[in-house]
């Protein structure tokens, strides 16, 4: 059989895709029974994202009204969609549903993915971790996770302290660790911290029990709020097991004038790396502007859940068609 005849088969085996349905099923009833409400958002928005670690798709919409063309991007999250919601009274809402960036493809990337992503008013980082930890346990059937803050990993692991830590000595802490060529002419601390802490401390943390590392610097928290008791950090989380980052959240920033700020600072960086500048979305502005309840929020990558549900190796063991075969 040629390769060509073969790519109409699906990526994943039958039996992965019933049992990911169950798994679908599974997450459904969990949040039903905590009445947190379903929602549908679209995955085409006029605005897209100004972080710059992030590449969306891009098309245009020539449609009737539209005759000179509507720029429309394939959404990276349906995060501000969602808030939208929030500020209009939806209360406690979640949502599966697919997310697009036009980054890597490989392992543990497809650039067609499923996210399952959901918001608690009224909750705080850690009463969101809480909800998270149950969720593994439901589905993974893990033990309850480990919590360690991002300070503390990098005190434990590389003897550093992340929230001090001056360019200089990060270059020397990066060449000693191997990364020298990249260290000799980075100018953002961020970059740097980021490289030790995913080459470095991911592949020591969370390997017999899921581990959530919390309190990122603010710096790295761009929809996150600042901590009140030390505004280095803000309540950003993230989820790590088995090698793999599982989940993203944050105590979710509400305040439109600072999110506005945040969005400038982003855009400024993308200049300065060459990439072009996004425009804001004047949407969510609007809603943070008329009001965002108090709560967290967290993005989880369902296709990643379920490779470590059904212990698969490769994401497109868990894809009907992986980006190869779509």
């Amino acid at each position: 059989m040629s390769k060509i005849d073969a790519l109409w088969q699906p990526s994943a085996s039958i039996e992965t895709l019933r049992q990911r349905a169950a798994i679908l099923r599974a997450i459904r009833e969990f949040f039903f029974e905590r009445q947190v409400m379903e929602v549908d958002t679209p995955s085409l928005s006029q605005a897209s994202v100004t972080d710059e670690h992030l590449q969306g798709f891009a098309t245009e919409f020539v449609g009737q009204g539209y005759a000179q063309g509507l720029p429309l991007y394939l959404q990276t999250s349906p995060e501000f969609a969602m808030k939208r919601l929030l500020a209009a009274g939806s209360g406690a809402i979640y949502q599966i549903c697919k997310a697009f960036r036009n980054e890597e493809n490989g392992r543990y990337h497809n650039p067609e993915f499923t996210m399952l992503e959901w918001y608690r008013p009224g909750f705080d980082e850690h009463d969101l971790m809480d909800e998270i930890d149950e969720l593994m346990q439901l589905v993974v059937g893990t033990e309850r996770a480990e919590r360690i803050s991002y300070q503390q990993a990098f005190l434990q692991m590389l003897a550093i302290d992340p929230l001090t830590i001056t360019l200089e000595e990060l270059k020397q802490v990066a060449t000693a660790q191997g990364f020298g060529n990249i260290a000799a002419t980075e100018r953002d601390a961020d970059t740097l911290l980021q490289l030790l802490f995913c080459m470095v401390i991911e592949p020591q943390i969370g390997q017999d029990r899921p581990c959530f590392v919390y309190h990122f610097p603010a710096s790295q928290a761009a929809l996150a709020r600042l901590n009140e008791q030390d505004p280095r950090v803000a309540g950003r989380f993230e989820l790590y097991y088995q090698n793999l980052e599982l989940a993203n959240g944050f105590n979710e920033l509400t305040d439109a004038s600072e999110q506005r700020q945040r969005f400038e600072k982003d855009n400024q960086k993308r200049l300065e790396r060459g990439l072009q500048q996004v425009d804001m979305d004047e949407h969510l502005l609007g809603a943070l502007e008329a009001g965002l309840p108090a709560c967290a929020g967290v993005a989880l990558g369902i296709d990643r859940l379920v490779m470590l549900a059904c212990k698969k190796q490769h994401i497109k063991e868990v894809l009907s068609f992986d980006v190869e075969r779509a």
